[in-house]
This record gives C-alpha cells, sequence and structure tokens, in this order.
C-alpha cells in the first residue's frame, strides 16, 4: 500500500496556569484518549486569529484576551484513516498570554467538539504515553525558556490509545 497522506490543519493555544499547561481530554482522531493541546480547525474563510480565541473558548471555556504566534511545524505519523495511511498535521502554535474565565473540566458538547474539557497538568506529568505530539512540543518549549523550534517531527509509529488516560 502506498504511503497516502490526510493533511489537517489547525491553530492551537500554549496556555500555563500557576506554572502548569492547559490542556483537553480528547475524545477524536489520532489523538483520541490522550491529553491534547486546545485549538483546531478554522470555519471556512476564518482568520488565525479568531480560530484560536473561539477553539480555546469552545474546549476551555477560556476567552483570550492576547495571543502571540509563535510558529509553524507538522507531525507526520502513520494513521488509517478511510482511504489514507498516514497523516501530517499542520499546526500553527500561539502561546496565550492573557486570557479571562475560568477553566472548565466539562465543556458543552456539540458536533465536532472533541473535547470533553480541560484540566492542568505539570510539564513532568505529560509524556508520549498520555499526550498528543503538540503537547510534547509545548512542554519543550516551555521547558526551553519560550524558544519554539519549527522543525517537523517524524514518529515512525502512532498508537491510538483504546482507553482514555484521563
Amino acid at each position: 500500500m502506498s504511503k497516502k497522506f490526510h493533511h489537517a490543519f489547525g491553530v492551537y493555544g500554549i496556555i500555563t496556569i500557576n506554572g502548569q499547561l492547559v490542556v483537553i481530554k480528547k475524545t477524536g482522531g489520532p489523538y483520541l484518549n490522550r491529553y491534547d493541546l486546545p485549538g483546531g480547525s478554522l470555519d471556512d474563510g476564518e482568520p488565525l486569529d479568531h480560530a484560536i480565541g473561539r477553539e480555546i473558548h469552545e474546549e476551555t471555556q477560556l476567552t483570550v484576551e492576547q495571543a502571540v504566534q509563535l510558529g509553524t511545524t507538522s507531525f507526520r505519523y502513520p494513521w488509517r484513516y478511510q482511504n489514507w495511511t498516514f497523516n501530517q498535521h499542520i499546526c500553527v502554535f500561539y502561546e496565550i498570554t492573557k486570557y479571562t474565565g475560568s477553566l472548565a473540566t466539562a465543556v458543552p458538547q456539540f458536533v465536532g467538539q472533541d473535547a470533553l474539557g480541560a484540566v492542568t497538568m505539570s510539564l513532568d506529568q505529560l509524556t508520549i504515553a498520555n499526550a498528543s505530539p503538540l503537547v510534547l512540543k509545548a512542554t519543550e518549549y516551555l521547558k526551553s525558556q519560550r524558544h519554539f523550534e519549527p522543525h517537523d517531527q517524524y514518529f515512525e509509529t502512532w498508537p491510538v490509545l483504546a482507553k482514555p488516560v484521563f
């Protein structure tokens, strides 16, 4: 079978509260049952800066007041989805530097919602066994004193988890 890549594109926010990273509990896609960053796809014609605010609000109930775009990278890994055998997830990362509201551990569910809610976790708790590559990139960014490295990353294998880690 040839390597056919599905291309996914989205915007994702790095938010810290009291030194911990805000992550969502993912309910779909290749990051099913893992912790992921709040964010996602753009609506038709939606500007990036609007999409990041909308997605973060939908998945965390926080309202973005200020966001700084850090850069773009992609993650490639094997994933069987429809007619594709690989996924290339292209991600624009933002650091959310100002927000209002309270973090919601449960969020409204609707068609297209792929988050149960959000939690905060220490960087040391987040690993490849329980988190998406986006979360690992965010922890790398925060541990490197906020230096964003835009190099793409390839994973030889990518297990989709059958049971939630949360």
